[in-house]
């Protein structure tokens, strides 16, 4: 992971081989990084994405172990227990041109991945709700 910083944004770049939310929470530790907007696009060599079942409270999950297109990856930061709360979506288009979407849980860069965090000078934090199961913005 290579990255620069201009005013309030940071441009990152991740390399082939590197896992996405691993390197995004070792940049918002080392640059104290509390609340920010992603966006990026690039490639993948695996993912899993989820899509939320409200009632059962979990993930249905997709592994998706094959070349890539990011054509669209985006989300946010905030902060669980003073900790990096990394939220993205995804959206993958394979080799024969058919689309996977979904939370990111895991993403790991095929070729590179190009990414704008725009930081804002504040710090939000996520409260678990219990009836939906899900950490939801302290705002």
């Amino acid at each position: 992971m290579r990255n620069q910083k201009y005013e309030n944004v940071y441009a990152v770049r991740i390399d082939k081989g590197e896992e996405i939310v691993e390197k995004l929470k070792e940049l918002c530790r080392t640059e104290n990084i509390r609340f920010a907007q992603v966006s990026a696009i690039g490639a993948s060599e695996h993912a899993v994405l989820g899509v939320y079942d409200l009632a059962k409270q979990e993930y249905a999950r997709e592994a998706i172990s094959c070349f890539c297109e990011i054509t669209s990856l985006t989300g946010n930061i905030t902060t669980v227990n003073e900790a990096p709360y990394i939220h993205l979506h995804a959206t993958l288009a394979d080799q024969q041109h058919q689309i996977h979407g979904g939370h990111v849980l895991e993403l790991t860069v095929g070729a590179t991945c190009e990414i704008f965090i725009r930081v804002i000078d504040a710090t939000v934090g996520r409260i678990h709700n219990d009836q939906m199961g899900i950490n939801l913005w302290d705002i």
